[in-house]
């Protein structure tokens, strides 16, 4: 597990050290394996694949990201070397050992400008730096390394790390108001629910390629922001709506981004649930965490 101090990593650490199905894992952080060491990355990959022979082989996964959409405006040289040329040297390491490598990439790959949620082998037309590198990322994984998963997510919160819910419980309590924009559509994400997933596609031996992989349905982030309300026991009214022109980022961000789950299903693999249904069961697990 290369990136395990992330949200979707400790996430996965937490669920592959309960599952007796699979041996046992090494979560690395960023100080234990920088992913923009290929040195440090190759050693890693090749002492872990040595004892994951006699259990039927290495399977590595890879959380780590530069997922600072703004700041990758202003240094897209540095978002790439972590989203691109990071995954490039892991892929080559894990295809060099005869590892399977699970990848996460996002759905700032597309422009945003659809109608209908996309389906993986959709055009990417990426905005914005982030999503130039991690598209670039993507395209070497699957390139050199045989044996890989893309899995394609979005909108993506949990108990570790900054995210929306947190941002959200934490101005609730703050302000009166809250603003938030209503005209950018996508799939809230739990974690918990990420991870569920990776680790049964990491048993299932569907086909290697390219997979999306959000909670189901679709909403905006006001809509998103006034479900947390709920949540919290805070009016939901408080939640006001506006216009992405209204705050202008240094970043563009897809006005439409959800992701069709289909090649996740036709792979034969278990349905998302609805992301309001994660969402309470995200705070049903994590009461205090996700308050901010």
């Amino acid at each position: 597990m290369i990136g395990s101090g992330g949200q979707v990593g400790s996430e996965l650490c937490r669920l592959l050290a309960l599952d007796p199905r699979l041996p046992a894992i090494a979560g690395l952080t960023r100080s234990e394996c920088d992913i923009t060491d290929p040195a440090r990355l190759r050693a890693v990959i090749r002492d872990q694949a040595r004892p994951a022979k006699v259990q039927g082989g290495l399977t590595v996964v890879n959380t780590a990201a530069w997922t600072d959409v703004d700041g990758a405006e202003t240094d897209e040289v540095g978002a790439y070397a972590v989203n691109a040329t990071g995954p490039a040297h892991l892929a080559a390491a894990c295809a060099e050992a005869g590892a399977t490598l699970i990848h996460l990439s996002t759905d700032y790959v597309f422009d945003g400008l659809a109608d209908k949620p996309y389906e993986v082998d959709d055009q990417t037309s990426p905005a914005s730096a982030y999503g130039r590198t991690k598209l670039a990322g993507e395209q070497a994984v699957l390139a050199l390394c045989p044996s890989s998963y893309v899995v394609r997510t979005a909108w993506v919160y949990g108990a570790v790390g900054k995210n929306f819910v947190k941002t959200m419980a934490r101005l609730a309590r703050e302000r009166d108001t809250l603003t938030v924009v209503d005209d950018q559509r996508g799939s809230p994400t739990w974690s918990a629910d990420l991870a569920t997933g990776l680790i049964e596609l990491i048993l299932s031996g569907a086909s290697f390629g390219l997979y999306h992989f959000t909670n189901a349905g679709d909403t905006t982030w006001h809509s998103f922001a006034q479900a947390i309300m709920e949540e919290i026991g805070e009016d939901p009214a408080k939640v006001l709506p506006t216009t992405t022109a209204a705050f202008p980022r240094p970043a563009p961000r897809p006005a439409f981004s959800v992701l069709s789950n289909r090649s996740w299903l036709d792979a034969g693999l278990t349905a998302p649930r609805p992301w309001r249904d994660a969402l309470s069961a995200a705070f049903a697990a994590y009461p205090a965490e996700l308050r901010g």
